[in-house]
């Protein structure tokens, strides 16, 4: 048995599960316009155990979103994370965002193109092969009508940044995917899993968010 604790707050949505080895067996989210991951996190949390009749202390290890999408988001799931696994003594798991998104879509050809939006027309994005493979190193992408355009093969694109992408992103080969817009601890299981029978863990002292782009403060043009 392997019970571990999924966290996914890189985006709107507030993700929750349990998983025991591979198989998800407690899920909360709920996706706001919104940012209330502060408010719902741990309540969540206490969710999902309460649904399995499990405690923390039955708890192996915590996975969590690691990146890149929201700086507040990230902040709230990782400080999360590292506390549980700092109190309970347990390992800390980090998954990459865009690969958790990218486990929504099974395709039998072509690539995954996972997008979550980075403001006006930049996107996080990730490549991934039918076999959930990275194919390009995750990037911070401005969006023109040159993007991707050395790919022939079919392109699924998932994500909430897609959607500011379709009037731009026009050929024949993009499959676009408008029902899946965030990543979701639902498929948090299988890497989790996957990572922890290789003891791939992290330093709970250390580890950061991986945000890609630095954090912008914006202030208002009334000051």
């Amino acid at each position: 048995m392997a019970l571990i604790l999924n966290i996914e707050t890189a985006t709107k949505n507030c993700s929750v599960s349990l998983s025991n080895k591979n198989e998800i067996v407690a899920l909360k989210e709920i996706a706001t316009q919104g940012f209330a991951h502060a408010e719902n996190l741990h309540v969540f949390i206490a969710d999902v155990l309460e649904q399995a009749n499990l405690s923390l202390a039955d708890l192996d290890a915590v996975a969590v979103s690691q990146g890149p999408g929201s700086y507040t988001g990230l902040r709230i799931g990782v400080s999360a994370a590292k506390g549980l696994c700092y109190a309970l003594g347990i390992p800390l798991l980090a998954l990459d965002t865009l690969e958790i998104l990218a486990q929504q879509v099974q395709i039998e050809s072509g690539y995954i193109v996972s997008m979550l939006d980075a403001r006006r027309m930049e996107v996080f994005m990730g490549v991934y092969s039918s076999n959930y493979d990275a194919v390009e190193s995750v990037k911070a992408e401005i969006i023109d009508e040159n993007t991707l355009a050395s790919y022939s093969e079919p392109l699924h694109i998932i994500g909430d940044g897609a959607l500011k992408c379709q009037e731009i992103l026009k050929g024949s080969n993009f499959i676009y995917h408008p029902e899946i817009l965030y990543p979701s601890a639902q498929q948090m299981g299988v890497l989790a899993y996957k990572k922890f029978e290789t003891n791939q863990f992290e330093d709970v002292a250390y580890f950061e968010p991986y945000y890609l782009k630095d954090f912008v403060l914006t202030t208002s043009p009334k000051k």
